[in-house]
């Protein structure tokens, strides 16, 4: 078990768990993200089915902007990857999109002009987020 600040309990420590905890604590402390606007396990509906982000970061206007998809490091962040995290933004439509096993993150922004997601270099700060 490992105690989750945001979600202020106890949660099993799976593979997958410690990836979400770490990534928490890269935004919160690196990346300057508040952690009152962090969700983790975000339920939604997408086409009659529950569905949960792993992490989904609001603006301070309380909109959604990052989706963070966390696998368990031995997962190799494949096509099948990004294409789960896109289904996911086809509901939620945010501009950033993340995915990591905690030891590769891959990070990109949606791109409306051109209707594509173009890959970014760094996951961007807070202040950088739109809203």
């Amino acid at each position: 078990m490992i105690f989750d600040p945001l979600r202020k309990k106890y949660v099993r420590l799976t593979p997958e768990e410690w990836v979400r905890q770490n990534f928490v604590q890269y935004l919160v402390n690196e990346g300057n993200y508040p952690p009152g606007l962090i969700g983790i396990e975000v339920l939604f509906i997408y086409n009659s089915l529950r569905k949960r982000a792993d992490i989904l970061v609001h603006n301070r206007l309380g909109e959604p902007v990052m989706i963070v998809e966390c696998k368990s490091p031995v997962i190799r962040l494949n096509d099948e990857v990004f294409d789960q995290i896109v289904t996911y933004n086809m509901h939620l439509k945010v501009p950033y999109l993340v995915v990591t096993n905690g030891m590769l993150h891959y990070a990109c922004v949606f791109n409306g002009e051109e209707n594509r997601y173009d890959d970014l270099l760094t996951i961007p700060f807070y202040e950088e987020l739109p809203g």
